[in-house]
């Protein structure tokens, strides 16, 4: 009798879940993830669009004569493409790739292309992978995607080591999209890892634009390399999200209620303070850039705005079951998108004829706030008790009894929302220099 009884109550319970999860998953919006990031500049999200048109490059058969070119042209020459691989001689291993030598910016690029549909060898790669299975510099990472990286790395070594010797001054990109980003963040930690194969190239040298990535790293990790490798994510896009491993998605499909089901009970059940403490989980690599351009309740889309923060907590754990979840991952809307943001950027930085002085100012500010919100978001991994969040390496930048200090004072958690608002006073403050003067009597006249 006293089980039937319970049975209401559990049912209850079961609904109130539910109620919570589809808040989570329909009402609940990307756009509020990141409503309390800070505003990327002009200057840090330049290489975003370009990048993009690099990787959707890598599809075309023949740069002379492209088939699928974006409006404008990739923006590239054919000339300074210095080695193309396809699947076959990458014998299936790894997609498609193009190392590029940018002169007009001084820059080695290394571009892999996404996930292929009609390609069993890249959903292997994907499910190649159990949780906690492979162990890197403290934490974990996907198996299949670092086999992948690892292969790149010992192919291609040799040669970015003679591009490097030739062009002492350059800087060496690592990017990718969907499968291939995963591929590069991987890519890029076997690179920094192993400086000495890549000739005399140093850390702050080298970066990585993972577009659109799968989850490749665990927290700790993902929070240590965020001076090096950057993640940009479209709105709702689902995979940077999916929590759930890719091989119960796939092998699911025909009986995806039940999968929601589970997941819902699942996500109920579970305190994010557990997920964060699991060192085997794995997130989005990085520092993250997020691009919102649409409002809930709203239709339509607005004016793309770039949001960016090196999140411990809140790092999109929620998948978001909109319409758009899958088109916001497509390399051709988030290209088009990264442009349409970054002209508003240099729009609004003409309207104000910011001189060039205080632009040369204004890149070394950036430089030094990247460097405050990397290390509060190392001191916010400490203060939760992530496993191994500080970093051990020599390349670390600051040492462990400096984080504890932070960890002494208190209100770590408010830090990089402090970094924020701090970068936006100051914007605000010399746009308030360039049209006020203050007169003899102390009161703020136009100049």
């Amino acid at each position: 009798m006293s089980i039937v009884c319970g049975i209401p109550i559990l049912e209850c319970v079961y609904c109130l879940g539910c109620a919570r999860w589809v808040w989570l998953k329909c009402l609940y919006t990307a756009g509020y993830e990141s409503e309390n990031w800070g505003l990327a500049s002009a200057e840090e999200f330049e290489p975003v669009p370009r990048l993009c048109r690099l990787i959707l490059a890598v599809y075309e058969d023949d740069l002379r004569n492209p088939l699928w070119a974006p409006p404008g042209g990739y923006g590239i020459n054919p000339d300074w493409v210095v080695l193309r691989k396809d699947y076959g001689e990458t014998l299936g291993r790894v997609p498609p790739y193009m190392i590029y030598l940018d002169h007009d910016r001084a820059d080695i690029v290394l571009a892999i292309r996404g996930l292929n549909l009609a390609k069993e060898s890249d959903y292997a790669v994907l499910l190649d992978n159990k949780l906690g299975q492979t162990k890197f510099d403290n934490g974990y990472v996907h198996h299949g995607l670092l086999k992948e990286a690892g292969w790149i790395f010992d192919a291609e070594c040799e040669g970015l080591r003679e591009l490097v010797e030739k062009n002492p001054s350059y800087t060496l990109t690592f990017t990718g999209h969907s499968l291939g980003a995963g591929v590069v963040a991987l890519l890029t930690m076997l690179a920094v890892q192993n400086l000495p194969k890549l000739g005399t190239i140093e850390r702050k040298r080298i970066r990585c634009f993972a577009i659109a990535p799968t989850r490749c790293m665990s927290l700790n990790l993902a929070v240590r390399y965020a001076d090096v490798i950057n993640s940009v994510v479209l709105q709702d896009d689902f995979l940077p999200r999916t929590t759930t491993a890719l091989e119960h998605v796939f092998r699911s499909l025909f009986c995806l209620p039940c999968l929601l089901c589970v997941m819902c009970l699942k996500e109920t059940c579970t305190l994010e303070e557990n997920m964060l403490k699991d060192p085997r989980r794995l997130y989005a690599p990085g520092r993250l850039y997020h691009i919102v351009e649409r409002k809930p309740f709203r239709f339509g889309r607005f004016p793309p705005v770039v949001r960016t923060a090196v999140p411990v907590d809140g790092r999109f754990e929620h998948i978001v079951l909109s319409c758009n979840a899958t088109t916001d991952h497509a390399i051709i809307w988030i290209e088009r998108e990264s442009q349409s943001a970054l002209n508003l950027m240099l729009e609004k930085e003409h309207i104000m004829e910011i001189p060039a002085k205080q632009r040369m100012e204004r890149q070394v500010s950036l430089v030094r706030d990247h460097s405050e919100e990397y290390r509060a978001a190392l001191q916010r991994a400490i203060a939760l008790d992530i496993p191994h969040a500080h970093s051990s390496s020599p390349y670390g930048t600051f040492h462990f009894h400096e984080v504890e200090e932070g960890q002494n004072s208190g209100s770590s958690g408010e830090e990089t929302a402090k970094l924020s608002f701090k970068k936006w006073r100051k914007n605000w403050d010399n746009f308030i220099e360039r049209l006020f003067d203050v007169d003899e009597s102390g009161d703020m006249v136009f100049k």
